[in-house]
C-alpha cells in the first residue's frame, strides 16, 4: 500500500507526533463519566422495564437486521442470470477486492499507530491492567472493522446483484430490476446499521462503566479513520475512471460502456468503490459519531441527575432500535405498494418506488417515535404545559421530517424529470459544453440556497421547542445556553431516524449503474444461446432494445436517488458537529471559566476561524478534484496509447492498468488530505481554542453549502446526460458531447469533493476535541506556539505538495 519515501515520510510523521502526543491525549476522554444504565427503570403501561433489558431486546432486534441483509443477500445471489453476465460481474468483483484489500492494508498502519498511543498512555503512564487496555484496543478496531467490514459486505452483494439485474431486464417486467436493486440496497442498510448499533449497544450495556469513556471515543475515531480514508480513496478513484471511460465517447465515438474501451471495467469497479464502499462506510461513521456525540453530551451536561441521564440515553438507543424495525415493516409495505401499482406495467417512473419508500418510512417512523416516546418518558411530570416525551418527539421528528424533504428537493434540481435539468439540455443545445456547464452551476447555487433554508427552518422548530420548560429543567444552570445544541443533536439524530432507506436508495445507484454496464460488457444479444436460456427463466423471448431501455432509465434513478443520499449525511454532519463543539466549550468553561462570552462574534478569534475553516473547505475541494484530474489524465493517456478498435473486446491486462492508475492516485490524494486534516486541527487548536472553534463552525457551515452546490451540480449534469442518451436518443451528436463534457465535470462535484465533506467535518470536529485537550493541558506558552507553528508547517508543506506534487506534465 505504502509505496515510496513519500509515503512512508508521510505515516512516519503521523506516527511520530501521535506518540509524543499519547500521554495527553486520552485525558479527558477517559474521565466521562456515564450513569449506572442497570438502575434505570421504565414504567411502560404500568410495568416495570429495566434499561437493561431494552438494551437486551436492541441486540436481538440487530440480529434480526443482520439475519435479514445476509438473507437478502443469498435470495440474490440465488436469482437467474446468463453465464456471461457472470463472468462480467465476478470480473468487476475481483478488481474491487483487490481495491478493498489494498485499503484494509491502509487502515492497519493507522490503527497500529493508534494502538500503540493507546497501550503507551494507559500501560506506561496510569498503569491500566492488560485487561483493560484490551478492552480499550478493542474498541478502536470495531470502529475501523465496522466501517472495513460493511463496506465489504456492501459491494459484495453490489456485484451479486448488479448481473442480475441485468438479467432482469430480459424479463420484460422493468419492476424486476428495481427490485433487485433495491433488495441489494435495503440488505446494506440494515446490516450497516444493525452492526453499528450491535456494537455500541455492546460497548453502552457490558463494557466496565470506568471504560465506556475511553471505548467510545476510541470507538468513534476508529469508524471516521475509515470512512475517511475509504470515502475520500473511492471517491478520487471512481471519478478517475468515470472520466477516463466517459472521454471516450467524444474522443472515439464509442457508445456507452463499450468493451472495446478498457476504461469500463475500472469505471464499474469505481461505481462500487466510491458509491458503495465510500457511501457504506460514511453511512456506518455518520451514526457512530452522531450517537458518541449525544452520549458525550448527556454524561457531560447532565452529570449532576444520573438518573434523568441515563433515562434519556437509553431513550436515544430504544429510538434507534425501532428505527431497525420501522424501515423492515416499511420495505415490505413498499414492496406490496409498488407490485401492485407497478408490477405488469412496462413503462413507470422509475423513481416512484423509491420516493414511495422513503415517505412510507418516515411517515412510520414519525408515528413510532412519538408512540415509543410515549411509552417511555410518559411518567416523567410535564413541566410549563407540554410533556418531555412529546417535546423530544417533536425535535426528532424534524431532522426525520428533513430525510424526506431534502430527497424531495434535490429533485427538483437533479431528476430526470426536473426542469433544471431540461434547462440544462436546452442550453447545451444551442451553446454547447459551455452554456451545459453555466446551467449546472445555476442549478447547484439554487439547490443550497433551498436546502440551506429547509434545514435552518427544522433547526429554528427544533430551537424553539427546546425552549420549551421541561427541556430547560433538565439543564443545570450553568449548561441552559446547552437546550438548543441538545436539540441541534437530536434533529441530527433524527436525519437518521430512516437510516436503513436512506442507504439502500443510496446503494441502488451503483447496482443500476453496473447493470447498464454488464449488459453491454457481457455482449448477451450476440449470444448464440441468449434467447433459450432468458426463454427457461421467463418463459418468453428477450426484446434487447426494450431491455436496454429499462436499464438506461433504472439508471437515471439511481443517478438521482444517490444525490439525494448526499445532502441528508451531510447534513447530520453539519447538524451534529455542533454537538461535538460543546465538548471543546464545556472543557474550556470548567479550565478556564468565562468561556460563553469569549465565544462572541466580536471576539476576533471567532471571525478569523471562521474566515480558515472557509479557506481549508476549498483547499479540499481543490485537492480531491486535482487528484482526480491527474489521475484522469493519466488514464486517457493510456487508453488513447493501447486502445485497439479492432478488436469486440478490450485486453483485461489493460483494463488492470486503468484500475492500477486510479488506485494510485486515489491513494496519493488521500494521503494528502488527511495529513492536512490532522496538522491543521492540532495547529489551530494549540494557536488559540477559540479560533479553533470558529474554525470548527466554519468548516461546517462553509461546507455544508459547498457539498450541497457541488453534489446537486453534479446530479444535475449527469441526469442531463441520461436524458439525452435515453429520452431524446441523441447519442453521438453534438448535443451528446456537450452533456458528456457537463457530465465529467460534475463527476468529481458530486462524488468525491460533497461527498467526502461528511467524514472530514465529522473527523476534525472529533478528533479537534482531542486536539484541544493536548493544547490546554500545556502550561508553557512559548513551546504551545513553537508546536502550533510547525503543525501548520507541516499542513502547509501537504496543501503545497497537494497542488504542485499532483500537477500534470506532459510526460510521465
Amino acid at each position: 500500500m505504502f509505496k515510496g519515501k513519500r509515503s512512508l515520510l508521510s505515516l512516519g510523521i503521523i506516527g511520530t507526533i501521535l506518540f509524543l502526543l499519547a500521554p495527553m491525549a486520552f485525558a479527558g476522554e477517559a474521565d466521562i463519566k456515564l450513569p449506572d444504565l442497570a438502575s434505570v427503570v421504565f414504567n411502560i403501561f404500568g410495568s416495570p422495564v429495566g434499561g437493561k433489558t431494552i438494551l437486551e431486546i436492541g441486540l436481538v432486534v440487530c440480529l434480526i437486521g443482520i439475519g435479514f441483509g445476509l438473507m437478502q443477500y443469498t435470495q440474490t445471489k440465488n436469482l437467474p442470470a446468463h453465464k456471461n453476465m457472470l463472468d462480467v460481474s465476478n470480473t468487476i468483483w475481483e478488481t474491487c477486492k483487490t481495491y478493498v484489500i489494498q485499503q484494509g492494508k491502509f487502515l492497519a498502519g493507522l490503527w497500529v499507530l493508534i494502538a500503540a498511543c493507546i497501550i503507551y498512555y494507559f500501560v506506561g503512564l496510569q498503569g491500566a491492567s492488560v485487561g483493560n487496555v484490551i478492552i480499550i484496543l478493542a474498541a478502536s478496531i470495531l470502529g475501523i472493522l465496522g466501517s472495513y467490514g460493511v463496506a465489504w459486505f456492501g459491494i459484495r452483494i453490489n456485484t451479486v446483484a448488479n448481473s442480475r439485474a441485468a438479467f432482469a431486464s430480459l424479463s420484460g417486467k422493468p419492476l424486476n430490476i428495481v427490485d433487485i436493486c433495491l433488495r441489494s440496497g435495503m440488505s446494506v442498510g440494515l446490516v450497516l446499521v444493525s452492526i453499528e448499533l450491535f456494537f455500541m449497544l455492546a460497548i453502552l450495556g457490558w463494557i466496565p462503566s470506568e471504560l465506556i469513556g475511553p471505548c467510545f471515543i476510541g470507538f468513534a475515531i476508529g469508524e471516521s479513520l475509515g470512512a475517511s480514508a475509504l470515502r475520500i480513496c473511492g471517491g478520487i478513484f471512481t471519478k478517475i475512471a468515470d472520466i477516463g471511460s466517459d472521454l471516450m465517447k467524444i474522443i472515439f465515438h464509442l457508445p456507452e460502456d463499450d468493451p472495446k474501451n478498457p476504461g469500463v471495467i475500472a469505471d464499474c469497479t469505481g461505481d462500487n468503490a466510491g458509491d458503495s464502499v465510500g457511501p457504506t462506510a460514511d453511512g456506518f461513521e455518520t451514526y457512530g459519531v452522531t450517537g458518541v456525540a449525544l452520549v458525550t453530551f448527556l454524561a457531560l451536561a447532565m452529570a449532576g441527575n444520573p438518573e434523568m441521564g441515563g433515562k434519556l440515553i437509553i431513550w436515544i438507543f430504544a429510538m434507534r432500535i425501532m428505527m431497525v424495525i420501522t424501515s423492515l415493516i416499511s420495505y415490505f409495505v413498499n414492496d406490496a405498494v409498488s407490485k401492485s401499482l407497478f408490477g405488469d406495467k412496462k413503462e413507470f417512473n422509475f423513481e416512484h418506488p423509491l420516493t414511495n419508500l422513503v415517505w412510507i418510512t418516515s411517515i412510520v417512523s414519525i408515528a413510532i417515535t412519538f408512540f415509543a416516546s410515549h411509552a417511555l418518558l410518559a411518567d416523567v411530570p410535564p413541566v410549563g404545559g407540554i410533556s418531555l416525551w412529546l417535546a423530544l418527539s417533536i425535535i426528532i421528528s424534524c431532522g426525520t421530517i428533513a430525510g424526506a424533504l431534502i430527497p424531495e428537493l434535490t429533485k427538483v434540481f437533479t431528476s430526470t424529470s426536473s426542469r433544471h435539468c431540461a434547462e440544462v439540455i436546452d442550453a447545451s443545445r444551442q451553446g454547447g459544453a459551455s452554456l451545459n456547464i453555466l446551467s449546472g452551476l445555476v442549478a447547484g447555487n439554487f439547490s443550497a440556497f433551498w436546502e440551506g433554508l429547509a434545514i435552518l427552518i427544522l433547526m429554528l422548530i427544533a430551537y424553539i421547542v427546546s425552549q420549551s420548560e421541561c427541556i430547560m429543567t433538565l439543564m443545570p444552570e450553568a449548561f441552559k445556553f446547552a437546550a438548543p445544541v441538545f436539540a441541534f443533536g437530536l434533529v441530527a439524530f433524527g436525519f437518521l431516524g430512516m437510516g436503513p432507506v436512506t442507504i439502500a436508495v443510496d446503494s441502488f445507484g451503483p447496482v443500476s449503474d453496473n447493470a447498464q454496464s454488464i449488459y453491454e460488457l457481457s455482449m448477451i444479444e450476440k449470444r448464440p444461446d441468449a434467447k433459450e436460456v432468458v426463454k427457461k427463466a421467463y418463459g418468453k423471448e428477450p426484446d434487447f432494445a426494450l431491455a436496454k431501455h429499462f436499464l438506461e432509465s433504472c439508471d437515471g434513478a439511481g443517478n438521482t436517488f444517490k444525490a439525494t443520499a448526499k445532502p441528508v449525511l451531510i447534513g447530520t454532519a453539519v447538524v451534529g458537529a455542533t454537538t461535538m463543539v460543546f465538548g471543546i466549550i464545556i472543557l474550556l468553561e470548567n479550565m478556564f471559566g468565562g468561556a460563553i462570552a469569549k465565544l462572541s462574534l466580536v471576539q476576533p478569534e471567532i471571525i478569523l476561524g471562521l474566515l480558515m475553516g472557509g479557506a481549508v473547505i476549498y483547499w479540499f475541494c481543490g485537492a480531491s478534484t486535482q487528484a482526480v484530474v491527474t489521475g484522469a489524465y493519466r488514464a486517457v493517456v493510456f487508453i488513447k496509447e493501447n486502445i485497439n478498435l479492432d478488436k469486440e473486446e478490450a485486453d483485461i491486462k489493460d483494463s488492470k492498468e486503468i484500475v492500477k492508475i486510479c488506485t494510485i492516485y486515489a491513494q496519493k490524494g488521500m494521503i494528502n488530505i488527511f495529513i492536512v486534516i490532522f496538522f491543521m486541527a492540532l495547529a489551530l487548536s494549540f494557536f488559540n481554542p477559540y479560533f479553533f472553534i470558529g474554525y470548527l463552525i466554519g468548516i461546517a457551515f462553509f461546507g455544508l453549502y459547498q457539498a450541497i452546490f457541488m453534489a446537486n451540480a453534479g446530479g444535475c449534469w449527469d441526469n442531463a446526460k441520461k436524458i439525452v442518451e435515453v429520452d431524446l436518443a441523441e447519442k453521438n451528436t453534438p448535443l451528446h458531447e456537450a452533456s458528456v463534457v457537463g457530465d465529467t465535470v460534475g463527476d468529481p462535484f458530486k462524488d468525491t469533493s460533497s461527498v467526502s465533506l461528511n467524514p472530514v467535518i465529522k473527523f476534525t470536529t472529533l478528533f479537534g476535541l482531542l486536539a484541544t485537550e493536548i493544547a490546554v493541558t500545556m502550561t508553557n506558552p512559548g513551546l504551545k506556539l513553537g508546536l502550533s507553528a510547525v503543525f501548520f508547517l507541516i499542513a502547509l508543506a501537504f496543501v503545497y505538495r497537494s497542488f504542485y506534487g499532483m500537477r500534470i506534465a506532459e510526460k510521465g
